[in-house]
């Protein structure tokens, strides 16, 4: 029987707990590459690309931002972020304004039409998560994500450390 046989509550030491942070990583990157193509995939349903997607669902949950901003929560290069945006401005989804503690960084904003899109996209995944077969509980969905944050927090902190 593996480990995950036999769950303990007790913190796992540095070395264990590095081989099974891997199985989670092991899982994680092909997950993550799925779910990106089911939503390429359905893109043209939806009406609009990954990229401008996680634009406005960002802007969603912020006022306004800037692209640099946008770039270092996504953890993706300006440049990327900028083509988004521009993508997400062309459909009439998102606005540039003023920003009055940087005058070449303009704050993006969601507009109504971007809010609506949004909203539509995040119902219709929605509808396909909720098809998503499994007998998970709330409460091994709250653990999923406070060990993945706790995973994300720890590489900031190598991240930092590495950093010269």
């Amino acid at each position: 029987m593996s480990s995950a046989d036999h769950p303990s509550a007790e913190p796992l030491a540095p070395e264990p707990l590095a081989r099974r942070l891997a199985e989670v990583y092991q899982v994680l990157g092909p997950l993550y590459r799925k779910v990106s193509r089911t939503v390429e995939q359905l893109q043209p349903q939806m009406g609009m690309s990954v990229g401008v997607r996680a634009v406005l669902e960002q802007l969603r949950r912020a006022e306004g931002l800037t692209v640099p901003q946008m770039a270092r929560a996504q953890e993706l290069s300006r440049q990327f972020v900028q083509r988004m945006v521009n993508d997400a401005a062309a459909a009439g989804w998102v606005e540039a304004q003023p920003n009055p503690a940087h005058r070449k960084s303009p704050l993006i904003r969601i507009t109504t039409a971007g809010a609506e899109a949004i909203g539509t996209v995040i119902r219709r995944e929605h509808q396909l998560m909720g098809r998503v077969r499994g007998d998970l509980t709330d409460d091994e969905i709250r653990a999923t994500l406070r060990v993945l944050t706790a995973m994300s927090d720890g590489l900031e902190d190598v991240q930092r450390e590495a950093s010269p």
